[in-house]
């Protein structure tokens, strides 16, 4: 083959796949209209980073709410109870009888209730404390990246203005 046949050869393919890409374009864009408004803006709340994040997020604090689950149910609330007489919290119920005569009565299992209060309250302070610490891990190794940089680009140039309008003075 010469070198103007491959060209022109080379040159056709092009055209052909942009004719290709130019034909999916419209296929895209028919479709895109038949779509419905709510369609597109979910998919355009989809396409966000931020649901990524959230994801992750609730993954890890369902994992966290896990733990701290435990650390209540299995240290905190046996001294709680021990602390109190040896009181079990999910124990604790009060029986409402059927005045209307239909079979047994209601329990009304205020124990569990009050464990899932102190659940919460522990859970909210371990998330208090964690905020904390990260809060003031992210303020050290900023002071610490700060100092180690030196003086900032404009602290320069204040500088050497400086320089020069005292020696311009003299």
């Amino acid at each position: 083959m010469s070198k103007k046949s491959i060209k022109e050869t080379a040159k056709a393919h092009a055209e052909a796949a942009k004719e290709r890409h130019e034909a999916a374009k419209a296929k895209i864009a028919k479709i895109g209209k038949k779509q419905p408004k709510v369609v597109k803006e979910f998919a355009e709340f989809i396409n966000k980073g931020n649901i990524v994040d959230l994801a992750v997020g609730v993954v890890i604090g369902s994992a966290f709410g896990k733990i701290v689950t435990a650390l209540v149910d299995y240290l905190i609330m046996p001294i709680v109870g021990a602390i109190i007489g040896g009181v079990d919290f999910t124990n604790l119920y009060i029986t409402i009888p059927n005045w209307l005569g239909n079979g047994a009565g209601v329990r009304l299992q205020y124990g569990n209730f009050l464990q899932a209060v102190v659940d919460f309250l522990i859970i909210a302070f371990c998330v208090f404390v964690f905020v904390k610490f990260i809060t003031r891990f992210r303020i050290d190794f900023k002071e610490e990246e700060e100092a180690t940089a030196g003086p900032s680009d404009n602290a320069k140039i204040i500088a050497l203005l400086e320089d020069i309008k005292k020696n311009t003075k003299k």
